[in-house]
């Protein structure tokens, strides 16, 4: 079976530099006394802070929780160089992923070894203490390739390390003085040591652990059940409820179907409970994380699947891994992990035996069925029948009320390009096509009319026009969470910006990036104000095409030539697009 193809070190370093184990069992519980914490809280209000996103605050609750032992903090230089070159720290401990904290240039200047620094949530409030241990730079381009074998921005873990804003890192250990409040589901958001005291309590010793970010169905339900007879254990469920793929089923709606789903197992064979990972969706090397957190939480085996935390595929529509990397790579550290791997095909539905089936023990005769995610979304959006072979009816009906059927899925279009690219014009056009057939609210967000009233005061400095655009994307982003359609239509010369404008509405819906690519020579001569002409005669700075760049967008959905095309033909080519992604009903031309 052969490994992922990740870049050269990382095969070599499937060769154990020494036996070193995970862990050895010991939790790394980074949560200080009551009373240290409350003198802790009142010496942070003195120390410089350094505010969380939401992958920091994952990863900082996870660290606190001693569910990312054998860390201790925030990966220094030399613990993260031997993770992105080796899968291990620098002691030789296995760890395959590094736990970051970015910060950008101009805070990580003026922090120095032996500083405190205080990690804050969004609202301010302290929640540990870091003692600096390093500053410095990472080579994003090196951990991509490295930890995630491609720069591919269409891979959200390379996508998100390239374009991190913050282009310094912090290492140092952390003192955890505050829980991060969850007030969803907090019956079922358990410690490591928690949880392991709960299955301690409960007399269960084997324990098989199981990954997901997906609602279950009656085909996981034979696979969890299979794996945990196979082993002789008791079910841990353990879904991911922090970052996944931005495309994902939202967590409550999951939470939801996993509980209706648990009356389908034996009684006593089965616990559910929450993960606050963020996910890197780092395929192989994710898998070995994910085997090395669950033995943190008290779990004795671990199911791995076909193309586990794989992203799907690439710009040139090909897979990023292999189906079955992920099970190699386990297997050849599962000595050293002391967790047992147990590997397991696809589970298929055989119509003509009526029953569910591992992929391998498919017969040329077999009436094999399948749903896809996008099948499963079309039945939800048209009401149609969702087959009783596929889900039970508990989860279905879940489904159904978060997805009802002829609901409206919010989305937004993307116009980005040079000024008199094309831009408003198609925009318009795409407008007035969707308003022929359609009552929707759809808001217009012109570049230049956000900048008269949304970003009134706003500059052409690189950090200005990443703040208007990031305005842009946050105002999209309601809309679509209400259902609505947004087209925007700024220049957006910078990747950063639209890349933050995409994850701000793909929290709530779809993200349509179109890059209206017009011959910088069209754009002059179509120029009315003669702004080109100003710029080129240096009357005019920060213009973008001419002293200043445009970031050309390296995988949009559509690549449109404004020239190329009379305005209404261009617009019908959007609606094709959005077809395809059914996102609106056929387009009539």
């Amino acid at each position: 079976m052969n490994l992922p193809a990740f870049a050269t070190p990382v095969p070599d370093a499937v060769r154990p530099l020494h036996a070193v184990p995970a862990h050895g069992g010991a939790l790394k519980d980074l949560a200080v006394s009551t009373d240290e914490a409350e003198a802790l809280r009142r010496h942070s209000a003195s120390l410089p802070g350094i505010v969380l996103d939401a992958q920091q605050s994952c990863d900082l609750e996870l660290l606190v929780s001693g569910a990312f032992s054998p860390l201790e903090g925030f990966l220094g230089r030399a613990d993260y160089d031997s993770v992105v070159e080796h899968l291990r720290l620098a002691d030789g401990t296995l760890w395959p992923i590094p736990i970051t904290l970015d910060v950008d240039a101009a805070f990580a200047q003026g922090v120095s070894p032996g500083d405190e620094l205080a990690l804050r949530d969004k609202q301010g409030v302290p929640l540990a203490i870091l003692e600096v241990g390093d500053v410095w730079q990472p080579d994003r381009e090196r951990e991509a390739s490295l930890v995630f074998g491609t720069t591919d921005r269409l891979h959200p873990g390379a996508a998100r390390t390239l374009d991190r804003a913050g282009t310094f890192a912090i290492g140092g250990r952390i003192r955890g003085i505050a829980s991060i409040p969850h007030f969803d589901f907090a019956e079922l958001r358990d410690t490591p040591r928690s949880l392991r005291e709960w299955f301690a309590a409960q007399g269960w010793t084997r324990i098989v652990a199981f990954q997901t970010r997906n609602p279950m169905h009656r085909a996981h339900r034979e696979l969890t059940l299979r794996a945990a007879e196979k082993v002789g254990a008791k079910l841990l469920i353990h879904p991911v409820v922090g970052l996944t793929k931005p495309d994902d089923v939202d967590h409550y709606t999951r939470v939801r179907c996993y509980r209706a789903l648990l009356p389908q197992y034996p009684q006593d064979s089965v616990k559910l409970s929450l993960l606050p990972l963020a996910m890197r969706m780092g395929g192989p090397r994710e898998a070995l994380w994910h085997a090395i957190v669950r033995k943190n939480y008290g779990a004795t085996h671990f199911i791995v699947g076909r193309d586990h935390a794989g992203p799907g595929k690439d710009s040139h529509g090909k897979p990023f891994y292999d189906p079955f990397a992920a099970q190699a790579l386990l297997q050849t550290y599962e000595k050293e992990l002391g967790i047992t791997i147990v590997p397991f095909p696809a589970m298929v539905y055989a119509a003509n035996r009526d029953v569910y089936l591992p992929s391998t023990e498919v017969v040329e005769n077999d009436d094999v069925r399948d749903i896809s995610g996008t099948q499963l979304r079309r039945h939800l959006r048209e009401g149609t029948e969702i087959p009783s072979w596929f889900s039970f009816p508990e989860v279905v009906d879940i489904l159904r009320e978060r997805h009802p059927a002829r609901a409206a899925r919010g989305f937004a279009l993307f116009f980005t390009g040079l000024s008199g690219a094309g831009k408003s014009t198609i925009a318009q056009a795409v407008l007035a096509r969707l308003l022929e057939r359609t009552a929707r609210p759809v808001t217009v967000l012109d570049g230049d009319e956000v900048r008269r009233h949304v970003s009134k005061g706003l500059g052409f400095s690189r950090e200005d026009r990443d703040a208007n655009v990031t305005r842009i994307g946050y105002i999209a982003s309601e809309v679509v969470r209400h259902g609505g359609i947004a087209i925007c239509a700024p220049i957006a010369p910078f990747a950063t910006a639209r890349d933050e404008a995409r994850r701000l509405v793909e929290a709530h819906g779809s993200f349509i990036e179109i890059h209206v690519a017009t011959a910088i020579e069209v754009c002059e001569a179509r120029d009315r104000k003669g702004l080109y002409a100003q710029a080129r005669a240096g009357k005019i700075a920060n213009f973008t095409g001419v002293n200043d760049p445009y970031e050309v967008p390296e995988a949009p959905e559509l690549i449109l030539d404004g020239d190329a095309a009379s305005p209404e033909v261009l617009a019908l080519r959007v609606l094709d697009l959005l077809f395809e992604k059914d996102l609106i009903d056929q387009v009539v031309s």
